[in-house]
C-alpha cells in the first residue's frame, strides 16, 4: 500500500483512516480524501491518497470486515453484453418523517449469481417522482446481469434537504445487508442517479460518513457504513447554485420554486453544492464518477457540468464525462440511438469499476 501525505498526522488517526479505506476498498479501489482547516482565513490542505496493490497479502484480511465478505467464491464476472430474464418485485424500504412508506423496487436477474449490486436514486427536481422514474434504464442495467434496486426518497414538500440524502445514505447501508436476499453481491455497491438523484448520489459518495446524512439507524447492523464503489449519473445537478441562476435567467418559476422548497434554509444551496464543496476543499471521498450529459440540456447546462468534471479531476478523482449530441435533459426517457448509447456507456463504466 502506497501512502502520500503533505502534513504530519497523528499516527493512530492515520492508521484508522488507512484501515477504513481498505475496508471500503475491497478489491483494489483507489480512495482520495481531502481535509481542510482554516487558520486566519487561510486554507491548509491535507491530502491522503490510499491505494491497495493488486493481490496484496493483507487485502484479503481487510475484506473480511466488509459487508461483501460473504461473496461466493468463483462468482461470475460481469459481462455488459450478457442478457438475463428478470424477476421484478417490491418491498417496503422505510417509513419517512411524513408518514409515507417508501418502497424499493428490485430488478433481479434470473441466473446463478451472485450479481453486482446497483442502487438507483430517482430524479424529479427533489420535489416529485419515485422509484419508477428510471425503470427503462433500471431494466436495461439489470438485464445485463446487475441486481438493481430503485428506492423511493423523501420529496421536498415532505421534508427539505438533507432528508432525501439521509434516505440514500440509509439505502446503501440497508442494501449492503439485503442484497444477498436477491442474489446480489454487496461487496462493491455502486449508485446510478439521474438529475436531482445524481446530485444526491454525488453528495452520498463524497460524504459517506457525514453525521448529517447517516442519522437514520440501521437496526441490527450499526457498523455498516454508506461508502460506495462508484457513481454513474445522467444529467446530475453538480452545481446547484449555477442551476438556480440558470432558472432565473430563463424565468422558470417552477424550477426556482423547487429549489426554494428543497434548500430550506436557503444557505444550504451552497452547503450542499458539489461544485462548491470541492472548491472549499472539504474533506471528501472521491470515487470513480460517470457523468452523462445532454448537449441540448437547458436545465443543467453542459458548461457547468464540464467545469465540475474538471474540478473533480483536479481534486484527484476519476471522472468520465460524456457529452451526448442532440440530447436534452431527459433524453433517455425516449427510445433512440442516444438512449441506447447511454445504456451501453453506463454498463461499460460499471464493468470497468468491477474489474478494478
Amino acid at each position: 500500500m502506497a501512502l502520500r501525505m503533505s502534513l504530519s498526522e497523528n499516527r493512530f488517526a492515520l492508521f484508522r483512516d488507512m484501515c477504513q479505506a481498505r475496508v471500503y476498498d475491497g478489491v483494489n479501489q483507489k480512495i482520495v480524501s481531502r481535509e481542510t482547516s482554516v487558520s486566519k482565513g487561510t486554507f491548509v490542505r491535507r491530502d491522503v491518497l490510499v491505494m491497495a496493490a493488486a493481490g496484496a497479502a493483507g487485502l484479503g484480511a481487510a475484506r473480511t470486515f466488509a459487508p461483501g465478505a460473504a461473496q461466493a467464491a468463483g462468482a461470475p464476472a460481469y459481462d455488459p453484453a450478457a442478457r438475463f430474464e428478470l424477476a421484478v418485485s417490491e418491498v417496503e424500504f422505510r417509513r419517512n418523517s411524513a408518514g409515507r412508506m417508501l418502497m424499493a423496487r428490485i430488478y433481479q436477474p434470473k441466473g446463478a449469481g451472485p450479481f453486482p449490486t446497483v442502487l438507483d436514486l430517482h430524479g424529479g427536481a427533489w420535489n416529485r417522482k419515485d422509484r419508477l422514474a428510471e425503470e427503462p434504464m433500471d431494466r436495461a442495467l439489470a438485464s445485463s446481469g446487475l441486481l438493481v434496486v430503485a428506492v423511493d426518497m423523501t420529496v421536498a414538500p415532505e421534508a427539505p434537504y438533507p432528508a432525501c440524502v439521509q434516505d440514500a445514505n440509509y439505502a446503501v447501508r440497508w442494501l449492503k445487508t439485503k442484497a444477498a436476499t436477491w442474489n446480489g453481491d454487496p461487496s462493491k455497491i455502486g449508485v446510478y442517479g439521474s438529475s436531482s438523484g445524481g446530485h444526491v448520489a454525488e453528495l452520498l459518495a463524497m460524504r459517506p460518513r457525514d453525521p448529517r446524512y447517516n442519522t437514520i439507524p440501521l437496526a441490527g447492523a450499526p457498523n455498516v457504513d454508506a461508502t460506495v464503489a462508484y457513481v454513474a449519473t445522467r444529467s446530475p445537478i453538480s452545481n446547484t447554485f449555477a442551476r438556480y441562476e440558470n432558472a432565473e435567467r430563463r424565468r422558470n418559476e417552477n424550477m426556482m420554486k423547487n429549489n426554494k422548497v428543497f434548500f430550506n434554509p436557503w444557505e444550504t444551496i451552497h452547503e450542499a453544492n458539489p461544485q462548491e464543496i470541492l472548491e472549499r476543499e472539504e474533506k471528501v471521498t472521491l470515487v470513480p464518477l460517470l457523468i452523462m450529459q445532454g448537449a441540448l440540456d437547458d436545465n443543467v447546462l453542459p458548461e457547468a457540468q464540464e467545469k465540475f468534471a474538471k474540478t473533480y479531476r483536479a481534486a484527484g478523482g476519476d471522472c468520465d464525462y460524456r457529452l451526448f449530441e442532440n440530447s436534452v435533459h431527459e433524453w433517455v426517457a425516449e427510445p433512440g440511438p442516444q438512449t441506447d448509447k447511454a445504456r451501453e456507456v453506463a454498463k461499460e463504466f460499471i464493468a470497468r469499476q468491477l474489474k478494478v
